[in-house]
């Protein structure tokens, strides 16, 4: 049996609906304060399934890329004619990500949206960094073959270890100049520093000794090989091969680099934050295993029953995270007591947490705002309304 390259492989749109549900699920939970450990970040090293699914989707990216950037070339099309889709793509991401930085969550008295909010926002972001990586990524495979993409991964990887491993800086230490070499904890380490020139007062967090971001310049380093590395299994998967020869090496591929990524960790610790080359290496191993099971049920099996609304989250799932983050600060930014309670707070304490207690009344809260935007983009679905950046 065959999967033809020709057709869509559902299982890639079910693979992006997945994780974009997934994104949407981590970070709405009814209260910060009750979530379960699965459903929130590693606080620093290690990981959690929250942590597979920014790279997951980043992964994703990369195969779409190399489907979508085929079918144009194969038309006769010159790299050239993408630079400006590309670009244009890459500046939409950007302005969309700082749009959602603006948006505040809170209006409290004396509040002055333009210096409290406009002049500090955060730069990096989960948008930024997908459109500072699609847009680097699509230059090396616009302007390398294969093999040279597959340098320059590998350089970027190296290249990140060693400027984080041996590159000095100094940090201010209570009115003294302290040299680092090497350092990866939380506090200090050598991206944090970058950032903290960069983006001083515009980051995600104000640490001890420095500004940091999780999704800093430094970091994005890395995540463009995540990229890549989609792009390099989007390849594979437009030669046509038999389907069970197909998965086959998805998964062993996806295996050897769970297995590479795990003896990589001993050098330079899995780390989301940081986005190490372990990292890298591990979440897209876990990619590889995860497409390769998603292939195997849906387009070999046929097991599509359970599919549909994923399938409906991964046609729009850009236009998706934007309309939920909008949402979700609106819902925070509405006051309906006089407590001055959120729109949100009220409906998880009378709505969830008053009868499904704490835990799994948050739980239970992001479940249904999944469901409600599954119902949302349902209408887009049925419309044919797919947003397209």
């Amino acid at each position: 049996m065959s999967v033809s390259v020709k057709e869509r492989l559902v299982s890639l749109d079910v693979f992006r609906g997945l994780t974009i549900a997934g994104m949407i699920l981590v970070n709405n939970p009814g209260s910060w304060s009750y979530v379960y450990p699965p459903l929130g970040h590693a606080e620093w090293n290690g990981w959690t399934p929250t942590d597979l699914v920014f790279p997951f989707f980043l992964f994703i990216v990369g195969v779409a890329m190399a489907y979508s950037f085929g079918k144009i070339l194969e038309t006769g099309e010159k790299p050239k004619g993408l630079y400006w889709k590309v670009t244009r793509r890459a500046l939409i991401l950007f302005g969309l990500g700082l749009f959602l930085a603006v948006i505040p969550s809170n209006w409290p008295p004396g509040f002055n949206w333009f210096t409290d909010e406009l002049m500090k926002v955060r730069i990096p972001g989960v948008l930024q960094r997908i459109a500072v990586a699609y847009f680097c990524a699509s230059l090396l495979v616009l302007h390398f073959k294969p093999r040279g993409q597959v340098y320059w991964a590998i350089g970027l990887l190296v290249f990140y270890w060693l400027v984080m491993r041996l590159a000095p800086f100094t940090v201010m230490q209570d009115g003294l100049a302290v040299v680092y070499r090497g350092e990866l904890t939380k506090e200090i380490n050598f991206a944090a520093y970058v950032d903290n020139i960069l983006f001083h007062g515009h980051t995600w967090q104000v640490g001890k000794y420095l500004h940091r971001d999780p999704e800093g310049l430094l970091s994005t380093l890395p995540a463009i090989v995540t990229v890549l590395l989609g792009v390099f299994t989007g390849n594979w998967l437009r030669k046509g091969k038999p389907a069970y020869e197909m998965v086959s090496g998805l998964f062993f591929a996806g295996a050897g680099g769970l297995l590479l990524g795990s003896i990589l960790d001993y050098g330079f610790p899995i780390n989301k934050w940081l986005w190490s080359p372990s990292y890298v290496v591990f979440t897209a191993g876990m990619a590889l295993v995860f497409l390769a099971m998603c292939i195997y049920l849906i387009d070999i099996k046929e097991q599509k029953w359970w599919t549909k609304p994923f399938v409906i989250f991964g046609m729009n799932p850009i236009a998706l995270y934007v309309l939920s983050g909008i949402a979700a600060n609106l819902l925070i930014l509405i006051k309906v007591t006089d407590e001055n309670m959120s729109l949100q707070s009220w409906i998880y304490e009378n709505l969830f947490a008053s009868w499904l207690g704490n835990w799994n009344g948050s739980l239970g809260y992001a479940l249904a705002y999944v469901a409600c935007w599954l119902g949302i983009m349902a209408i887009f679905y049925k419309k044919k309304i797919f947003i397209k950046i």
